[in-house]
């Protein structure tokens, strides 16, 4: 079968399309091309034109001319529309026509570095011309980084590299800095929230420099759809851009299809498993061997997916593919997917960006990630040029999936999220004062970026905590520490766990972060690595390590964790019916306290330990609702309060990030039936991420819109008494708690 045939098959079986909610199909469409800009070097010309690529696509000709007259930009245009020649193109060309020309391109991955460096070495073996390019990275040998410091004409690095081991020694980086004439920043989208926030003031640093050695490179931003990406690129480069946004490039047939679960308890409303319908259709095709990827959105159901395709697939390759896996394990599966060895592979959104897998042909996502943007881009890695793609979403029980399950319209007319970072974020700012401080003094009217008045007092206050002196008209940097070390660009810690294998000569099989080891690698956890389970003997907290041995397990294991929020300072508030909405800073502790045996297949639950763990604590921005408890009591019984908020909490947690355009993620939620700083029932929905990004700050201002959706939500569920699907699982006696949600939103509004 190929896979023209299976989607006829699909539309043919009625078992199959008796849960589909909406299949869509969008027609071919033909490529829309222009001639080559004359001024192109014939040499880089007539290298690609010995590709097959006699034209350019229309968005490729338009990022060319915007280019030759110094604009900076952005081109958005869909998956595997072409993007990097947009780059690739005038970079070369600049480079053909001045041998001394530096350029520096951004990915945010690894992977994507490896991609880009094979890409651009084919493309300048072509040319025939001396055009020197290095990938820096940490896997980087010492041995290489002389030469490529020296003689790079073009450095491919991820922000974290350019934050630590660039900008902090760039007095040996002279050659770079003084002849920069690009900078390349591609899959901008990917920058949102903390990551975007930080690369955002690891640009006011470049620039900072540049401006001491005297250049002023031209930046080249690439993105998928997004809602807002000239206003996102303004705001990651701090000047305006030109947005190419007109797609030149053909596509195939493609089918978009949006498939429910059956319920399988009417009463309770509960569905079949996302993750046993989606195995169940990836393998009926992957034994058609026809290459397809399915996305989860953990790396526990990255894992059980796999492990249960591969049971099923015989002898057919089925891989898994996420983050905490060696360097050199993901070069192999990226390799086998191109070289077409491998038919399956389930991964998290790591494959998501443009790394070069081959073409496929089937994209299924199991449960929606959380934003359309993200939904189109794992949709968008089904599809050979010419050649008909299906896209298959199969909804979870969540609120957010059954929300879009019964709203298709929403799904087919949806605007693409925005893209949102704070870069003023006070933590963030003075982390990249200090890192900015140890790369070169700062004059005292100096301002870190030209809106910034409080540069001043930032530098004034480090000159207090004496990690500045104040000298000849300069803050000079006087601490011993090295800042940059201090600081990761993704995530609140620096530190990572590391998975030992002791019955493998002490192997390391993987890596976790920080806030993730608690739930992941505990004593007693099961920890799945390529569909390999391995039991953790001890998890060593002070010398980040987790030692384990192979076993073969019926079961895996499940966290669960207790959280309190403190509030620190309440900065608005407002009143509605019986209700008042208050935004400000908190102060989240949370620890994992206990896990559960999970039967593989059948999903039983087998048992329980506890976990003895830190308590880790964060502070962050948060939003929350305190209740009016004598009119909750008098309404609903005292009895009954406890379970309103834990519903209240969770339907809004699951609708909100549709109006907060946030990642599902992103905003996390916790009710007490009586809080601390109130002595009222409330709801908190708090940023996941130190410091805040602004999510909750949004969810404050369109409260009124999200309880009307919530409203909708439950209402137009079809359980009788409440269930996954809208205000969570419930015990038996809770049968009344779905008309009383229902009734505390209405009044609110």
């Amino acid at each position: 079968m190929n896979i023209r045939q299976l989607i006829e098959f699909l539309q043919n079986d009625n078992k199959f399309l008796s849960n589909v909610r909406l299949w869509m199909k969008k027609s071919p469409r033909d490529g829309l091309y222009e001639e080559w800009p004359v001024w192109i070097d014939e040499r880089v010309k007539s290298a690609y034109v010995a590709r097959g690529i006699e034209k350019l696509y229309v968005h490729q000709k338009i990022a060319c001319e915007a280019i030759a007259k110094a604009e900076d930009i952005v081109v958005v245009t869909p998956t595997a529309s072409g993007k990097t020649l947009c780059y690739n193109i005038p970079v070369l060309d600049a480079m053909a026509k001045n041998p001394d020309a530096r350029a520096l391109y951004l990915f945010p991955t690894k992977a994507l570095s490896q991609d880009q460096l094979s890409e651009l070495s084919d493309a300048i073996e072509r040319i025939g011309i001396s055009i020197k390019t290095y990938t820096f990275d940490g896997d980087t040998p010492a041995s290489a980084r002389k030469a490529i410091r020296s003689a790079g004409n073009i450095v491919i690095t991820n922000p974290d590299m350019l934050h630590s081991g660039i900008l902090p020694h760039h007095t040996i980086w002279i050659k770079l800095f003084e002849n920069l004439k690009f900078v390349v920043i591609d899959e901008l989208h990917s920058y949102r929230g903390v990551f975007g926030s930080h690369l955002a003031n690891v640009v006011r640093r470049l620039l900072r420099l540049c401006t001491f050695y005297g250049s002023k490179p031209q930046f080249i931003c690439c993105s998928a759809t997004i809602q807002n990406p000239k206003e996102h690129a303004d705001a990651i480069i701090g000047r305006p851009v030109t947005l190419i946004d007109k797609n030149g490039a053909p596509c195939g047939e493609k089918h978009y299809v949006i498939y429910n679960p059956p319920v399988i308890n009417e009463d309770l409303g509960i569905r079949a498993s996302a993750i046993k319908e989606a195995v169940k259709i990836g393998e009926m095709i992957i034994k058609n061997r026809i290459p397809t990827i399915i996305f989860a959105r953990s790396r526990l159901r990255v894992e059980i997916v796999s492990t249960y395709l591969r049971e099923r697939c015989g002898d057919i390759p089925v891989v898994a593919y996420r983050g905490g896996y060696l360097p050199n394990e993901r070069r192999a599966i990226e390799k086998g997917l191109r070289e077409g060895r491998i038919t399956g592979v389930v991964s998290t959104n790591a494959l998501e960006l443009g790394i070069d897998i081959g073409m496929l042909d089937v994209a299924i996502s199991v449960g929606y990630p959380g934003s359309i943007s993200s939904m189109f881009q794992q949709f968008g890695r089904a599809g050979r040029r010419g050649e008909p793609s299906l896209a298959i979403l199969v909804a979870t029980s969540s609120p957010l999936d059954q929300f879009i399950c019964n709203n298709t319209d929403f799904f087919v007319n949806a605007n693409p999220e925005s893209a949102t970072i704070n870069p003023d974020n006070l933590l963030i700012l003075m982390d990249h004062i200090k890192c900015s401080s140890f790369e070169l003094p700062f004059k005292e009217n100096e301002r870190f970026a030209p809106h910034l008045a409080t540069t001043r007092e930032m530098l004034e206050y480090l000159e207090s905590e004496g990690v500045l002196k104040r000298s000849d008209g300069k803050f000079h940097w006087m601490s011993d520490i090295y800042p940059a070390n201090e600081i990761s660009l993704r995530t609140a810690s620096q530190e990572n766990f590391v998975i030992i294998d002791t019955k493998d000569k002490n192997k390391v099989i993987g890596e976790v972060d920080y806030y993730s080891a608690p739930t992941d690698i505990h004593d007693d956890a099961i920890y799945i690595h390529q569909g390999r389970q391995y039991y953790i003997d001890k998890l060593d907290w002070e010398r980040r390590m987790a030692y384990c041995h192979e076993v073969e397990s019926d079961y895996y294991t499940d966290a669960e964790t207790k959280t309190n929020v403190s509030v620190l300072e309440r900065f608005q508030s407002r009143a509605m019916k019986d209700a008042e909405l208050s935004f400000g800073e908190v102060n989240v502790r949370s620890m994992a306290v206990m896990f559960k045996k999970i039967k593989f297949n059948t999903h039983e639950n087998l048992g329980w330990g506890r976990i003895h763990l830190p308590e880790l604590e964060m502070h962050t921005e948060a939003m929350w609702i305190d209740f009016n408890d004598e009119v909750l009591e008098q309404q609903f019984g005292r009895q009954m309060i406890g379970r309103i908020l834990y519903s209240v909490a969770y339907i809004l947690r699951h609708i909100a990030p549709i109006f907060t355009l946030s990642e599902s993620n992103d905003i996390r939620v916790h009710h007490e039936t009586r809080s601390l700083y109130s002595g009222k029932p409330a709801v908190f929905l708090y940023d996941a991420l130190p410091g805040g990004v602004g999510i909750s700050k949004r969810v404050f201002d369109t409260m009124e819109i999200i309880i009307e959706e919530a409203i909708k939500s439950v209402k137009g569920c079809a359980c009788m008494y409440g269930c996954p699907s809208c205000i969570g699982p419930l015990p038996d006696e809770g049968k009344d708690t779905k008309v009383a949600v229902v009734q505390l939103l209405q009044r609110m509004l």
